[in-house]
């Protein structure tokens, strides 16, 4: 019976050590979990066993994705295992490195590692905590910048002024030297400093022309074309052409000199644009030219084809007639393209409206509509005329350039549009006629929109619909409205349509606008 006792009396001890145990391992476990210094567990193969919550944080892997990888894939693959062959021989290692997070950043880290063995005192792998150095490297970082900037703060006076005599020869090397012509005036528009290259372009000296007024510096003919077009003084910056004689053009730009916030003055650059001028002349006289020569064999052949056509010549077969109509077809795009290219000549060579007169304009419209609901028919579109006033005042446009812009937009519009409708709208507002195209067709990617008054674009998706086109019209509609000193922008959304605006000043409103460009 007293033995019996004894034993009862052991094994509840035993009982009470294996709760503790339990009770123990758990709170290890515990603590294992919760610490914020990120640890994990390795086999002594360098697989990850474990990880604490802090080291999924750090190595942004979860769990599951660290458990069963090697810790080569964490660390450096030959520092890492010099670490591990340290700490078995050394049983602890403390040494800086670098871990890989999930997105292949690099974070600098202070590796701690700690052998861990059984009860019998058998090797089961090894602890590898981790300190996140990143704080400590950029405050480390920012103490040595702030320790050089005490030092350059604290170097010779003697230096610097020496550094600024170099910097001073520097800089007026670069002016001596630079391919501009620049000039250099103070806060007052007194002239300080011009290089060789504009003694050069304007056939001055600077022995001459520098400490001289703005207004003093007028009264010398080879800088007063340059003056007069900057103005009484300068105030601003700007960027204008000069035609300083037959054969040079400059281009003048102002730059303000600001120094701490204050302006000391202006730089005033010449750039020799005359080279460029002359190319771009001469190849618009090329296109003009030879849009000149292809307009009569044009001509030519589209006589000979509606001759062809109008059975002028003898009957065709259904066969002959169907080549001879896509010819025909072909033809009057070459025709149109030559007309949109003699165009673009007479824009760039500034001879584009030739013919002003008050104008009714709804009228030149109604003369138009019955071509538009044509083209509508063919496509099986809709299209509809408002007119959002009863009356309408009379505009100042050339009416050739004008129906130029309205079958270019209207057209576009039918042809860019598989189906729905074409809204035509004419109204009066803010003192300008608003002539506005609305569709609903294949719109205009957003990412496109900046280039589609460029000459010779087509949006993407106008190139996969097939509809042939030149990409100059909506370029000279631009340039059209606004040699009349109106306005023209669009509204789309790819997909669901696009609305073309113009403006047009009324006869008044058109004759004050060409009196500013006097």
């Amino acid at each position: 019976m007293e033995v019996e006792n004894i034993l009862e009396e052991d094994n509840k001890k035993i009982d009470i050590l294996i709760e503790d145990l339990t009770l123990l391992e758990s709170y290890v476990r515990d603590l294992f979990t919760f610490l914020p210094f990120p640890i994990c567990f390795v086999s002594p193969l360098g697989i990850i066993l474990e990880a604490n919550p802090a080291f999924q944080e750090i190595s942004h892997f979860s769990f599951s994705e660290l458990v069963g990888e090697s810790v080569e894939k964490l660390f450096p693959k030959e520092e890492i295992q010099k670490i591990i062959k340290e700490t078995f021989q050394e049983k602890s290692v403390n040494k800086e490195l670098k871990i890989f997070t999930k997105e292949k950043k690099e974070i600098p880290v202070q590796v701690f590692t700690k052998i861990r063995k059984d009860e019998n005192n058998n090797i089961l792998g090894l602890f590898i905590g981790v300190f996140d150095l990143t704080e400590i490297k950029k405050f480390q970082e920012d103490q040595r910048k702030t320790q050089l900037a005490l030092l350059n703060i604290l170097e010779d006076v003697d230096k610097e002024k020496i550094r600024a005599e170099e910097e001073k020869d520097k800089t007026l090397a670069i002016i001596n030297n630079f391919p501009d012509g620049i000039l250099i005036f103070n806060e007052e528009n007194i002239l300080t400093l011009l290089n060789p290259k504009t003694e050069n372009f304007l056939k001055i000296k600077a022995n001459e022309v520098i400490g001289k007024s703005f207004q003093e510096l007028k009264e010398i003919p080879s800088l007063s074309p340059l003056l007069n077009l900057i103005g009484d003084k300068i105030t601003g910056i700007f960027r204008k052409e000069l035609e300083y004689s037959e054969n040079i053009v400059f281009q003048v730009s102002s730059i303000p000199i600001i120094i701490k916030d204050i302006k000391r003055g202006y730089i005033i650059t010449l750039h020799d644009v005359s080279r460029e001028k002359l190319i771009e002349r001469m190849k618009t006289e090329f296109v003009s030219i030879s849009a000149h020569q292809l307009r009569t064999p044009l001509s030519a052949i589209k006589w000979s084809l509606k001759m062809l056509l109008d059975g002028d010549l003898g009957d065709l077969t259904k066969e002959q007639k169907e080549f001879v109509e896509k010819a025909y077809l072909s033809n009057e795009r070459m025709i149109r393209l030559v007309n949109d290219l003699l165009n673009v000549t007479r824009i760039e060579e500034g001879r584009f409206l030739t013919n002003l007169k008050a104008e009714n304009f709804v009228e030149i419209v109604k003369e138009m509509y019955p071509n538009f609901q044509e083209l509508a028919r063919k496509k099986n579109l809709a299209i509809e005329f408002i007119l959002k006033q009863d009356k309408f005042p009379l505009v100042l446009v050339d009416r050739e350039k004008i129906k130029i812009v309205i079958q270019n937009l209207v057209e576009n519009a039918i042809h860019y549009t598989p189906k729905g409708k074409i809204t035509i709208t004419v109204e009066i507002k803010d003192n300008n006629l608003l002539f506005s195209v609305k569709d609903t067709g294949i719109g205009i990617p957003e990412k496109q929109k900046d280039r589609i008054f460029s000459r010779f674009f087509r949006a993407e998706n106008a190139i996969l619909s097939e509809t042939e086109g030149t990409g100059l019209g909506l370029f000279i509609s631009k340039n059209i409205i606004e040699a009349h000193g109106g306005k023209i922008w669009f509204e789309s959304k790819e997909g669901e349509g696009t609305t073309f605006y113009f403006t047009l000043p009324l006869e008044k409103e058109f004759e004050e606008f060409i009196k500013s460009l006097v």
